[in-house]
This record gives structure tokens, C-alpha cells and sequence, in this order.
């Protein structure tokens, strides 16, 4: 550099740097200063971070550009959430993304800080073509199975879209519906459109759950989303049944014998 910067201005201007053949970062690359060695190998993580998101994201759009080469254009991704807690509802949701839609970063909903889980969900609520629900509460899940309860909501969920897609993309599931499907296992770590709706489905619950939380605060439903940790088995053989638990399930079903509920 012509005229010595200081390493407070140099780690400012690289904030700024966006591609790694940038004329600055590569002065910065000769500077002999430790501390600028230092700040450039920082910049180059991040940089190598963010392509892996980037590269990951292209990755997941994998399945569905297959699909509209295939001439399929309204493409709708299907998962669940909630087959395995104790209480509450099994919540689906079907998500038709445009062609255009790019956030990197997505992946299963579980594997994603609930921060960020958020944002996304503001993100896919604002820009999907069209967003589908479908709730199953305890009571069905008792009466059909947990199995067939998450087909029903799922198809519930395709019937609330706006649009009729003309293919599905569904995590681990076939259903019985008239329009052709593509079932992947793990798939909301592989497509997009699966994804987002599993942290469509995700957040819908959770908020729900954080609901259940208020009416019943000796469950503590809002830390444990209704699984069946060590403080939710205790609530329940202190206080007994919610109308939110599944009788069917064990312990519940145990519990539900034990004092008759």
C-alpha cells in the first residue's frame, strides 16, 4: 500500500471486500504486518463460509430444477413436524418457492437457531407463490395413528395451497393424492422447497405449543415443544393429562391408565 493504513481502517475497508481477487484484499495479502496477515486470513474464512451456504443452497435446488426440465412448474415441498412429542398437534405445511427464490442457509428446521428459524419463516411467508397448513390434533392422532395422522394433515396442507401444484416433493412420505410425487428421505436437507416448509410447519407449532405453555405454565410446553423430557414426564405424573396429550402414546397411555383419565 502506497500510504500505510492502520489495522483498525484496513479491518473497516475489508467489511467491504466482497470477492477474493479484489485489488485491496490482494495489497492487503503483500502487507508484511502480522495483524493484517491476520485479518486477511479472517476474511478468507468467512469468504470460504459463505460459499460453502452458497454451493449447499445450489445443491438443494437440485431436485427441483430436474423437475421443471421435466416441464413441471408449480412444484410444492411437504414435511411434518411433531410425529414424536407426548402432547400436542402434528402440524404439516406445502410450500410452492419460485423459480427465483434464493436464501442460503436453509436446511432442516431443527438444525437451524430459532432466531434465525424466524427470520426464515418471515422470509418464505413474504416471497412463496403459496403456503398450505394442515393440523392434526391429539385427539385424531389417538383415534387413526400418528402415521396416518401426519398423510392427513399433509394432504390437508396441499388442499389449504392456493395454487394446485402439478408435482410434490415430500420428506420421507407418499400420499394419496392425484398429482405425481417425489418422496426423499432426509429431504428437508436436500430440497428447498422441503425445507421451507418444514420450517413453515416448525414455527407454526412451536408458536402453538408456546400457546399451550401460557394455558398450562406447570408443563412447561414452551421449553420442551411437547417431547418427552424429564421435567414434562414429571408434570405429568404431578398434575396429570392436559387435553393437549396423546393418550395413545407411552408414557401418557400409562399415566392416562393409572388415574383413569
Amino acid at each position: 500500500m502506497k500510504t500505510a493504513m492502520s489495522i483498525k481502517e484496513i479491518s473497516s475497508k475489508l467489511m467491504t471486500i466482497k470477492e477474493p481477487d479484489d485489488l485491496f484484499l490482494l495489497e492487503c495479502r503483500e502487507d508484511g504486518r502480522k495483524g493484517v496477515a491476520d485479518l486477511v486470513r479472517k476474511w478468507q474464512r468467512a469468504y470460504d463460509k459463505e460459499q460453502q451456504v452458497k454451493n449447499t443452497f445450489m445443491e438443494m435446488t437440485e431436485f427441483e430444477r430436474q423437475l421443471r426440465k421435466q416441464g413441471y412448474s408449480i412444484l410444492a415441498g411437504i414435511d411434518e413436524v411433531g410425529r414424536g412429542p407426548l402432547a400436542g398437534p402434528v402440524v404439516t405445511s406445502a410450500v410452492i418457492l419460485p423459480e427465483t427464490f434464493y436464501l442460503p442457509g436453509l436446511n432442516d428446521s431443527k438444525k437451524i437457531p430459532e432466531l434465525k428459524r424466524e427470520q426464515f419463516y418471515e422470509r418464505i411467508c413474504k416471497e412463496a407463490i403459496s403456503i398450505g397448513v394442515g393440523i392434526v390434533h391429539s385427539e385424531v392422532i389417538d383415534d387413526i395413528n400418528i402415521y396416518q395422522a401426519t398423510k392427513k394433515a399433509m394432504i390437508a396442507a396441499v388442499n389449504d395451497l392456493s395454487e394446485l401444484p402439478d408435482h410434490l416433493l415430500i420428506d420421507a412420505m407418499e400420499l394419496d393424492v392425484p398429482m405425481p410425487q417425489l418422496s426423499l428421505i432426509k429431504g428437508d436437507a436436500r430440497s428447498i422447497s422441503i425445507s421451507a416448509a418444514s420450517i413453515i410447519a416448525k414455527v407454526t407449532r412451536d408458536r402453538m405449543m408456546k400457546d399451550y405453555g401460557v394455558k398450562y405454565p406447570e408443563y412447561g410446553f414452551e421449553k420442551h415443544m411437547g417431547y418427552g423430557t424429564s421435567q414434562h414426564i414429571e408434570a405429568l405424573d404431578k398434575h396429570g393429562l392436559t387435553p393437549w396429550h396423546r393418550r395413545s402414546f407411552a408414557p401418557v397411555k400409562e399415566i392416562a391408565a393409572r388415574t383413569k383419565e
